[in-house]
């Protein structure tokens, strides 16, 4: 019931996602079943694969989010979130309140044990049409060393089993690529880094190399830069999309509906949350991205990688 265009693109990025998921996949849909049910028949009736599971509430994006998780207990976030602890789903994912969502990844889904800080990621498309792990984009604005050192870890984790990568190198932006650049904490992470044996890593990279896929499969920074890595990119993909052809592998890669989602790495369950604005084609790809997080079992190699 949450984002910008709900429940509308949510029901039309459902039924599209129908017909890609597996056929043993069961799409469940938390919010009020009268209204999604109106509108799956105006469609053209609701998917074998689709279950319905009445709540009652909707946590708004402009209240506080852990005061509403908490009052709002009927809310479709909320709910969720008790289901995916139970094990009655499997994954969970929603456009709906950030932050709701995340305080549900602290109080319900908890993080993993051995991680300092959960994060997360987003896959960006490279020139030669690869993709590579940039984290954090938000979560952790300021990040000590230690920090940075882990999401090394997550990121290669996530970039092995989610891009088929073998042993993806790991990258530390940078303002330069001397081991010496950077301020005190980018200089104590890299040293962490390189001193390090959980991952590969390849030293500093600049950010005019994300792109290229040259240098690094993961690029570790702070939710800040991170943030403003991907927010450069969606205006990019605005500057530049309606001067190349429709399908264009680099300009599809920085268009967030096919992204569909940024997963949160480093809590015991698979969450996957959606741009606020999420289209139906945004929809169908977070799900469809949450299906193959859970088939691939990525959250079960993170808790192996911090036994």
């Amino acid at each position: 019931m949450g984002g910008d265009f709900a429940p509308e693109a949510v029901v039309s990025g459902t039924m599209a996602a129908a017909e890609q998921v597996s056929p043993d996949t069961t799409i469940v849909l938390y919010g009020d079943r009268k209204a999604i049910e109106a509108l799956f028949e105006a469609g053209g009736g609701m998917p074998s694969c689709v279950e319905i599971v009445n709540t009652t509430e909707v946590i708004a994006m402009n209240e506080h989010p852990a005061q509403a998780f908490t009052k709002k207990s009927d809310s479709s976030i909320a709910v969720g979130f008790k289901d995916l602890k139970k094990g009655v789903i499997d994954g969970f994912a929603s456009a709906g309140s950030t932050g709701a969502m995340m305080v549900g990844c602290t109080l319900v889904s908890r993080t993993i044990p051995g991680v300092i800080r959960p994060t997360i990621g987003t896959g960006l498309v490279t020139s030669k049409g690869g993709k590579v792990m940039l984290l954090d984009v938000g979560l952790n604005i300021d990040c000590k060393p230690d920090v940075l050192y882990q999401y090394g870890i997550l990121g290669s984790v996530y970039a092995s089993v989610m891009f088929g990568i073998d042993n993806p190198r790991v990258a530390l932006l940078n303002i330069g690529e001397e081991p010496g650049k950077g301020n005190a904490t980018s200089k104590e992470a890299h040293q962490l880094m390189a001193e390090g044996t959980d991952f590969n890593f390849v030293g500093n990279v600049e950010s005019k190399h994300i792109f290229t896929g040259e240098v690094a499969d993961v690029v570790v920074c702070d939710g800040f830069v991170g943030n403003v890595v991907l927010k450069e990119a969606e205006g990019m993909y605005a500057l530049f999309a309606h001067m190349l052809p429709e399908d264009n592998s680099v300009m599809r890669g920085l268009n967030y509906e096919y992204e569909g989602g940024t997963p949160v790495l480093g809590v015991n369950h698979c969450v996957v949350i959606g741009h606020g604005c999420s289209t139906p084609l945004a929809i169908t790809n977070m799900i469809l991205s949450t299906e193959k997080n859970i088939a691939l079992g990525l959250v079960g190699k993170f808790k192996e990688a911090f036994v």
